[in-house]
């Protein structure tokens, strides 16, 4: 596989960036396969979902941590759109705090659990507090570990199905990249159908993202941002928040990252506008929504220089003035789909401010201050 950071293998692994940059390059080749493995799931996914997306009162909640949560907030709109019900983005660090809260209304529940390794502490507790607290209760996992404690639980229930992603996505890199794309296209086919020309549309245009913008990634590294906001709405807003936190986990803090959706971000939020913060905004595929992506760029044009505001955009005729990253022959598709080749750029971005402030992208926290799979957390049983 050639390096999206023109480095050979041996550099890459003395700068500590070997897995991840294989696993960002990686995840065009990932996603066909998703597709494949969903279509060819799709009559044993359908015996399972259809009766109980026959029933109008069913709610869905999509769930999972850190990464994991962003995964169902990039989905919660466009599913909620295609299914014509409820569908709630949960995390289960929220649902372990608080379960009564999170299931106040004793519906029938669908919880879809989204997990790379499956063994943070929080995850299976949030599946057996929703059996718990619901009356009628069922469990999709979509994990990209097979060996994990949360696909070992539900492998073989009546009242629930595992779905493994290929072993490629169990990301080795401590920042999830292969892995969160992977479960949002899972999630996308498996609840709204497959498409495998969807797939083959996304994956040609990553591939086009990868070859086109590490380099202005590192550019943009170069310039030294101490901030970087990333602005989104719908399901762009889940993206947003996933991209705040590449930078974050890359850079061990080094760089500070802040997410909003587009109209959010007048109220507050836009105190931490200088010369030194880097703008990135996610423009929708929605006409509608669009216009207020657009009014923010315009806006903070006439705050930052123009260099310092990128628009990452499928659509023609990006706001004048900022720097587009563009995303062809996506103009069509839902907004969650837009997600995939979308955060590429905020991965090549966090990659690029890694190694430019002497990081190592692989293991930003050596000394285990922060780990790849959470640690330390107890679980408390539930009293009522």
């Amino acid at each position: 596989m050639t390096d999206i950071l023109g480095r050979d293998t041996d550099e890459l692994r003395r700068l500590g960036a070997l897995d991840t940059s294989r696993e960002i390059a990686q995840q065009p080749a990932v996603w066909r396969q998703i597709g494949r493995l969903v279509a060819d799931s799709a009559d044993s996914t359908a015996a399972f979902l259809k009766p109980l997306l026959d029933r109008p009162e069913l709610r869905i909640v999509l769930t999972g941590a850190g990464t994991s949560a962003y995964v169902g907030e990039v989905l919660a709109p466009s599913l909620r759109r295609r299914l014509g019900r409820r569908v709630d983005a949960v995390a289960t660090t929220d649902i372990v705090a608080d379960p009564l809260a999170s299931f106040a209304e004793d519906v029938p529940t669908l919880l879809v659990s989204f997990a790379r390794s499956g063994d943070s502490p929080e995850s299976v507790t949030a599946t057996e507090l929703a059996t718990e607290v619901l009356t009628d209760c069922w469990h999709l996992i979509v994990t990209c570990n097979e060996r994990g404690r949360l696909a070992g639980r539900y492998a073989d229930g009546s009242a629930s199905r595992v779905l493994v992603l290929p072993e490629a996505t169990n990301d080795r890199g401590f920042a999830m990249t292969s892995s969160f794309t992977g479960m949002v296209l899972a999630g996308l086919l498996v609840l709204g159908g497959p498409d495998e020309a969807l797939v083959e549309r996304l994956a040609a245009a990553a591939e086009r993202v990868l070859a086109s913008r590490p380099a202005a990634a590192a550019d943009l590294a170069a310039r030294r941002y101490r901030r970087i906001v990333y602005l989104g709405s719908g399901s762009l807003h889940g993206v947003a928040r996933e991209s705040a936190l590449k930078v974050l986990e890359l850079t061990a803090g080094r760089a500070l990252a802040l997410a909003e959706s587009a109209l959010g971000f007048r109220h507050g939020p836009k105190s931490v506008l200088d010369d030194e913060t880097l703008a990135v905004s996610y423009e929708s595929n929605d006409p509608y929504t669009s216009r207020y992506d657009r009014d923010m760029v315009a806006e903070l044009l006439r705050v930052l220089p123009a260099r310092n505001v990128v628009t990452v955009t499928a659509r023609p005729g990006a706001a004048a003035g900022s720097t587009a990253w563009d995303l062809p022959g996506l103009e069509d598709v839902d907004d969650a789909a837009l997600a995939l080749p979308a955060v590429i750029c905020a991965q090549l971005i966090g990659l690029q401010f890694s190694l430019a402030l002497g990081r190592t992208p692989d293991n930003p926290f050596p000394g285990g201050q922060v780990n790849r799979v959470v640690q330390g957390a107890i679980m408390h049983p539930l009293s009522r």
